[in-house]
């Protein structure tokens, strides 16, 4: 009995076990169903009133309005580098000095060029003075008279003088070969065989002194002996000069220079006699065009050919000082404007060439965007902006578009135009070639209608634009006009009013009551916001 009570308590748990699994199995497909159907399910949205700000993102990159490569115009050593990588300078300031010693000798070498053309034009344009006019006159007389004189040929006093020329340079030649014959015969052999006599007894006397200071030396002997050596080499040297015979050599001189006058004489004397040759007039009348055309340039005023060749003269050596100026300013690297030094290429020593600072205006700072071709449109200089750096991302700079490039940049089939922002105020330290992200604020709308940008349907080959309004339990696909639109909404001008519902998806949200509810009409759209 009692093991018919167990085994009917085993079945109904049994039972109630298979029960209670089939149970579990009915909910969790029942909320699998309503899972799958939330899953489905679009999302319903208000159009509603509101403010709207169009506009455009690009990136670009920070760069100055102002910015100069320095470069040398012609290669120099180094002398200073006053400047390193980051110093702020002012305008006008030295940052390379060269070395100028070249430069400024070819400076001066020109200036003073440009004064002696300056001479020269005064000189030209000036009204000659009265001395030097006579001055001209008389050596045209002069030159005249010469000339004439050679024309007519000698007087009967020009032969005779020229012949008592003659005549005394003969006596002269005759007077200077006596005298040196006189000279040459001046020393007799009784002076020659003195002269050997002397030497003789000198020698003499030099032996005996000798003899005697070698026997007992004293200083008396010793002076003896000096003296006795001194004589002989007197002696000596008198009979050498005897033996040599008498110093003619002024006689000689004297000799030479009468032939040479006598030869001038007798050439002179020719000359007169025969009168002038073609060689002398030809030279007299060539000294008399000189003399002529001299005076002429002082009397006549220059022709405007002259004026023209001399103030060309100045104008050029105008020109080489001041190109010689500049080349010696040059030499001195100065900046250009208040900024900071980028770059430095130079070092003491070296010859410089090409680039050797490089430097931008750290208060002109922009910002160049490359900006697709569909958003340009939307562009005009004056809009506001705002600007954020990669470097401080959460961080905006208000900023304003200043000028639109007429002409695009192509790349990789991707056409773009840069656009230039104004940086606003900021304690940031931006520098020079910091990546920007901007965004362009092309239109400001204020209480306008606005719907989710998710909403909005778009057919791109027809270029027409609609919604899905909810009507009850119904959905419609409804045609719309769009204006303007930002991140999150876009503006309708038409074909929606406020607080009309709108579907984003593509069933409308409804709430399930588990397997089969649908054929006993349990399930039902669920309210806006449900």
């Amino acid at each position: 009995m009692q093991r018919k009570k167990n085994r009917k308590w085993l079945f109904w748990a049994g039972g109630g076990l298979v029960v209670l699994v089939i149970a579990a199995v009915l909910v969790v497909n029942g909320r699998a169903q309503q899972a799958q159907t939330a899953t489905n399910a679009g999302e319903i949205v208000t159009a509603f009133m509101g403010d709207l700000e169009s506009s455009a993102t690009a990136s670009g990159q920070v760069t100055a309005r102002r910015e100069a490569s320095l470069s040398v115009e012609t290669p120099g050593r180094v002398e200073q580098v006053l400047v390193r990588e980051g110093d702020a300078v002012k305008a006008g300031e030295t940052l390379v000095q060269l070395d100028i010693t070249n430069l400024a000798f070819n400076l001066a070498n020109a200036q003073q060029t440009l004064r002696l053309q300056e001479a020269s034009l005064a000189d030209l344009q000036a009204d000659p003075e009265t001395v030097d006019v006579a001055s001209a006159e008389a050596a045209v007389k002069s030159a005249q008279a010469n000339l004439d004189d050679l024309l007519d040929g000698p007087s009967a006093e020009e032969l005779a003088a020229s012949e008592a020329s003659l005549r005394s340079a003969q006596a002269s030649v005759a007077s200077a070969s006596a005298n040196l014959g006189s000279v040459q015969d001046s020393i007799k052999e009784s002076q020659i065989l003195a002269a050997q006599a002397s030497l003789l007894a000198a020698q003499r006397q030099l032996d005996s002194a000798q003899e005697a200071d070698d026997k007992q030396p004293t200083e008396a002997t010793y002076q003896a002996l000096m003296e006795a050596n001194e004589a002989v080499a007197s002696a000596q040297a008198d009979l050498d000069s005897l033996q040599e015979g008498p110093d003619a050599t002024a006689a000689q001189g004297s000799l030479n220079a009468a032939v040479s006058r006598l030869d001038g004489s007798q050439a002179n004397y020719n000359l007169t006699a025969d009168g002038a040759t073609d060689v002398q007039l030809a030279s007299a009348k060539s000294q008399l065009a000189q003399a002529q055309a001299n005076l002429a340039n002082l009397v006549d005023p220059p022709t405007d050919e002259e004026l023209a060749v001399a103030e060309a003269n100045v104008a050029q050596a105008q020109l080489a000082v001041q190109d010689a100026e500049a080349a010696l300013a040059a030499a001195t690297i100065v900046a250009p404007f208040d900024g900071v030094v980028t770059a430095v290429h130079a070092n003491i020593g070296e010859i410089a060439s090409g680039s050797v600072v490089e430097l931008v205006d750290s208060s002109s700072l922009q910002v160049v965007l490359q900006v697709d071709e569909v958003d340009v449109g939307d562009l005009s200089v004056g809009q506001p902006a705002a600007v954020t750096l990669e470097t401080w991302p959460d961080t905006t700079i208000d900023s304003e578009i200043t000028t639109i490039a007429p002409s695009a940049q192509t790349s990789s089939a991707l056409i773009t135009y840069d656009v230039y922002l104004s940086l606003g105020q900021t304690d940031l330290p931006v520098r020079v070639g910091m990546t920007a992200d901007a965004r362009l604020i092309t239109a400001s709308y204020s209480d306008v209608l606005l719907v989710p940008n998710r909403a909005i349907n778009a057919d791109r080959e027809k270029g027409t634009y609609s919604v899905n309004l909810v009507v009850g339990d119904a959905v419609q696909e409804v045609p719309v006009t769009i204006d303007a639109r930002d991140d999150q909404n876009t503006r309708i001008t038409s074909g929606l009013n406020a607080g009309d519902n709108i579907l984003i998806g593509d069933n409308l949200p409804t709430i399930s009551f588990g397997p089969g509810a649908e054929n006993n009409g349990q399930n039902r759209p669920a309210p806006f916001g449900g």
